[in-house]
């Protein structure tokens, strides 16, 4: 295939993920290597929030676990699995957990913008390899304007109550869909497959799709 060729096939994807979800940021790092890997595709990527725990405490809650060593033994797993996807995970580095809403506002806000995509990967990164705190507004002013953002018009939109709404409906139109674990990505409206699927499985699911369409 020639790949300056222009994509032949357009699709709609949309990605149901949390931003505290280990298991996301692997999938969507594969999602993202599954889509370069197919330049006859272009995926108009749709990122709806998942809130895992909208209320949580703060405390890194795998610290406080009864189950520790079987937490450690699923950080040791998805390390290893990360390092193949670059994604580098630094569950050391995690001191709290914070709620992800403001996070997947933040997403919200970069989209009108082009930029949700750069957005996440970077909301992913400041969690899960650096140990920053994704629920405080400096931060996430911070990574906003690392992907271009104004970051006086970030803080002032973070500072107001804009998307709060609009999160929480799109946490319960997920639910109400029957999605019960992410990430979930769903293809053209009615293809969807849960789980940090490997690129192969990824692949399959857009060919299904692409074959309804042709």
């Amino acid at each position: 295939m020639n790949v300056l060729a222009p994509p032949r096939f357009r699709l709609t994807m949309e990605v149901v993920f949390d931003l505290v979800c280990p298991w996301c940021f692997l999938g969507t790092r594969r999602l993202r290597r599954t889509l370069r890997s197919r330049p006859d595709v272009a995926a108009d990527l749709i990122w709806r929030p998942f809130l895992l725990n909208p209320d949580a405490p703060g405390d890194a809650g795998f610290r406080k676990s009864g189950a520790a060593d079987r937490t450690r033994r699923l950080q040791a797993t998805l390390t290893d699995l990360g390092r193949s996807e670059g994604v580098p995970f630094r569950f050391d580095l995690i001191a709290r957990i914070p709620s992800s809403v403001d996070a997947h506002r933040l997403v919200r806000f970069a989209a009108r913008r082009g930029a949700a995509g750069e957005v996440v990967d970077r909301l992913f990164l400041a969690h899960f390899a650096e140990g920053l705190d994704i629920g405080d507004h400096a931060t996430l002013a911070s990574i906003g304007a690392e992907a271009g953002l104004e970051r006086l018009t970030l803080r002032r939109f973070l500072a107001a109550d804009a998307e709060m709404e609009a999160v929480h409906a799109e946490n319960l139109r997920a639910h109400r869909l029957g999605i019960n674990g992410v990430p979930c990505f769903v293809v053209a409206g009615r293809h969807a497959i849960a789980g940090a699927q490997e690129p192969e499985v990824l692949q399959r699911l857009l060919d299904v799709a692409i074959a309804e369409t042709a």
